[in-house]
């Protein structure tokens, strides 16, 4: 395409016109602007698809999310997962460091999984060494994956080993390939902006002494296990804290899956919503989707499908009042 040359035409529709000194539109006539609009269209058309125009502003531009609440058994999450890969020979990284083991082989008995859909291409990559999640060579299965997934434990141990890493960044860099990163339980909960439970102390305190996750999801709180373990109330007290915060509290078995500024829900249970600007009133601080809702991150917007997709019932443009 010509889009170098094209881009000029506004410059060259001015200096038309001002080197003979008529109006330029009426210099061109109006076969030749037809083509000057037609050619601005395809640039236009061709940038918007490459992602040059359409950044999302919270979730990945290119790529996807797949953010699991914990104890997954649907075996449509999984394989919703290696889609977005490219199939179930894509190359996956799995990195289970949460876990808190000190090694972890081949033989983990966390790829099950994996392997009862019949991937095969799969590698462990664990460090607890910044020094060593900060090195080209132990990022390289990194670069040269389709997918990577973060196996459950405690999020803060993911954050004391990859936070702000070359690790980190080719994460992001996977994402801008149109790679896929999936997570469960504390692999939910790094993927967020604001790490929830990242306390060394116990996983009972929402807001302790590691703060930040991997921030794939921008401007969002993260929690798992939601109704299975009644964590619904848990995320309040975080968004009375931090209102620009989204909360997003994830059940057992279900997942959201990111792409762009919006998420669907899947699996077999809930997931709970917690924004500042919206409740059901007098006292109702969150509100529940279902396994095919989808939610709008730009508008803060929960849907369901019906033959068109309409707000689901009951959340209020309310303000939560200061505690």
């Amino acid at each position: 395409m010509r889009i170098a040359v094209d881009l000029q035409v506004g410059e060259r529709l001015s200096r038309l016109g001002s080197s003979e000194g008529r109006d330029p539109v009426a210099s061109i006539g109006s076969s030749g602007l037809f083509h000057i609009a037609l050619r601005l269209t395809l640039i236009m058309i061709f940038l918007g698809s490459s992602g040059v125009l359409c950044a999302a502003e919270f979730g990945p531009s290119r790529g996807a999310l797949v953010i699991v609440g914990g104890a997954m058994r649907d075996p449509a999450i999984l394989t919703r997962f290696f889609e977005l890969a490219g199939g179930i020979d894509a190359p996956i990284v799995v990195i289970p460091t949460a876990g808190g083991a000190a090694e972890y082989g081949p033989d983990w008995p966390g790829l099950g999984s994996f392997r009862a859909l019949g991937a095969t291409n799969l590698t462990v990559l664990h460090t607890t060494d910044r020094q060593v999640a900060d090195s080209e060579e132990f990022v390289r299965p990194i670069r040269e994956a389709r997918g990577v997934f973060f196996g459950g434990g405690r999020q803060w141990r993911l954050a004391d080993s990859y936070l702000n890493t070359l690790t980190q960044k080719a994460l992001f860099e996977l994402l801008d390939r149109g790679g896929v990163i999936g997570g469960s339980s504390a692999g939910a909960t790094i993927q967020g902006s604001y790490l929830a439970r990242g306390d060394t102390g116990g996983n009972t305190v929402m807001m302790g002494d590691h703060v930040e996750g991997l921030g794939f999801l921008k401007n969002s709180a993260i929690d798992q296990h939601l109704l299975a373990r009644n964590r619904q109330f848990d995320l309040i007290e975080v968004i009375q804290a931090h209102p620009q915060l989204l909360g997003i509290g994830i059940d057992e078995d279900t997942a959201i899956v990111v792409r762009g500024d919006q998420f669907d829900v899947i699996g077999q249970g809930y997931v709970a919503i917690y924004d500042s600007q919206k409740m059901i009133p007098p006292n109702g601080f969150f509100y529940l989707m279902a396994p095919g809702d989808r939610f709008d991150l730009v508008q803060r917007l929960a849907q369901r499908s019906a033959r068109t997709w309409r707000p689901v019932d009951r959340p209020q443009a309310v303000p939560w009042k200061k505690p």
